[in-house]
């Protein structure tokens, strides 16, 4: 029997776990039932978790073997004793930014897609936290694409798409690359747009940022025009589960079957975030789409 407790935060996703202290050592039957409740909510909320950096380091193995983050436009890690950790922050000291994505709204995405192998989950824990904005929304890519219309779903049979490695989700240019006007040539990962999730078997929409996507092999109006409908569908609140933080909240996410974004703060107070990810797998096509519901 599990230790914990699992509340639903949204009908389409999204849980809270009580009764775990994630600073000790967790028991197999309690590792066991968190990924259950995980497959299940695909986000996980732990409220009050006091985690050192080694402590948030040691939890995330408990769900695979950490990935490093991706470049950012600084081009160093932000904490260099710990490297595998990203922070997330508009704070800077002597005018030098602290961490990544400062106080605007990033938008719709799916992290670090634009390369082949993108992590399959993360971990995100408060630090400090404004007393209102920043919010973050997760959606369920497998409810998106469940009840994608039959005429959409069939456009988008066996294609893939380009995930831009342009910009980041607050539409800052990564180090070392250049302006892209035309999404035909945009840098990048081609990944399908149906994805068959690795452990539960269920198909999601993979759509990763809607900024210089391209779907192959059709013209650029086309595209555009299919992609733009994907968002629409994709990001309805129905699909969603709204994040209000709390100092100390922490938040297990898996990445390959949910979107995220966050909602802009004002500038003058701070919000700091540690962030971890586990490595991943290359997506995998999803090639029995007659048993997606119509």
């Amino acid at each position: 029997m599990a230790s914990f407790t699992v509340t639903a935060l949204a009908p389409a996703l999204g849980a809270e776990i009580s009764g775990l202290d994630l600073r000790a050592p967790l028991a197999a039957d309690d590792v066991a039932a968190l990924k259950r409740a995980w497959r299940e909510h695909l986000v996980l909320r732990f409220r009050g978790q006091l985690l050192s950096d080694p402590e948030l380091l040691a939890l995330s193995r408990v769900f695979g073997e950490l990935d490093p983050p991706g470049p950012n436009p600084y081009g160093k890690p932000f904490l260099a004793e710990f490297p595998e950790i990203n922070v997330i922050s508009n704070v800077k000291k002597d005018g030098v930014p602290i961490g990544n994505l400062g106080d605007g709204e990033a938008v719709w995405h799916c992290d670090m897609t634009y390369i082949e192998t993108p992590p399959m989950a993360a971990l995100l824990h408060a630090l400090d936290v404004p007393p209102s904005g920043g919010d973050t929304f997760w959606a369920n890519m497998y409810l998106a694409c469940e009840t994608l219309p039959r005429a959409l779903r069939q456009a988008i049979d066996g294609r893939r798409a380009i995930h831009d490695a342009t910009y980041n989700s607050a539409g800052m240019m990564r180090k070392g690359m250049k302006d892209v006007t035309d999404p035909r040539e945009a840098p990048g990962a081609r990944h399908p747009l149906v994805v068959r999730h690795p452990e539960t078997g269920r198909a999601a929409l993979y759509l990763g940022r809607r900024r210089n996507s391209y779907i192959l092999g059709l013209p650029l109006d086309e595209s555009n025009e299919l992609l733009d409908q994907l968002w629409t569908h994709a990001t309805q609140p129905e699909f969603t589960f709204r994040q209000q933080w709390r100092p100390h909240d922490l938040i297990l996410w898996d990445n390959r079957c949910t979107l995220h974004r966050r909602d802009s703060f004002d500038p003058g107070v701070s919000r700091i975030m540690h962030r971890t990810q586990i490595k991943g797998a290359a997506p995998v096509p999803y090639e029995q789409p007659g048993t997606m519901a119509a």
